[in-house]
């Protein structure tokens, strides 16, 4: 492929890219504000996908651990199998999470709990780093797919601490507001 066509692929992708997070980033938005009309009556499946979502944000964690392991033994198949499990994984979170904030009532950690400031703090920085991460992380399994490694570790010198961050405090802020989740 011709340095020309290269990048006008790249610029298509980051277009592709940014636009995807853009309007995944409004979708939570609308989904939080709640906006759009939920169903009258939950499925009983409902209040377990946060443990879920939970579940699979520890599991990218430890993945994403496991990951960072194979790269510094040079062993890139493994590092490559590894991160595409924890991207498929991070798709499946984001599907659960969409829809249960879509259909379940918002839950409210009570502002007078003795960690409330601990919880919000740790809450808003997930959410923030949440919304940067998305971009980074397609950008970097974009350059890691192509075979452009110095453009890929760029990207994942920054995309990597986030999103383990986000995955992290993704448990910790289930761990924390599941006692006040209405069942």
């Amino acid at each position: 492929m011709s340095i020309t066509n290269q990048a006008n692929k790249d610029k298509l992708v980051f277009n592709i890219i940014m636009t995807v997070s853009v309007v995944i980033f409004i979708a939570v938005i609308i989904l939080n504000r709640k906006i759009l009309p939920a169903p009258e009556e939950l499925p009983s499946w409902t209040y377990f996908l946060p443990k879920l979502n939970a579940f699979i944000n520890g599991t990218c964690s430890l993945l994403l651990l496991i990951s960072l392991y194979f790269i510094r033994q040079k062993n890139i198949a493994a590092h490559k199998t590894v991160n595409l499990i924890a991207f498929g994984l991070s798709s499946l979170f984001l599907i659960s999470y969409v829809v249960f904030h879509w259909i379940a009532p918002q839950t409210h950690y009570p502002e007078n709990a003795p960690n409330a400031n601990l919880y919000f703090f740790i809450l808003i920085t997930h959410i923030v780093l949440a919304a940067i991460v998305l971009p980074l992380v397609l950008l970097s399994f974009y350059r890691g797919l192509q075979l452009q490694v110095e453009l890929h570790k760029k990207i994942v010198r920054f995309a990597y601490p986030i999103w383990l961050y986000v995955t992290i405090t993704g448990v910790i802020v289930y761990l924390m507001i599941s006692p006040y989740y209405p069942v």
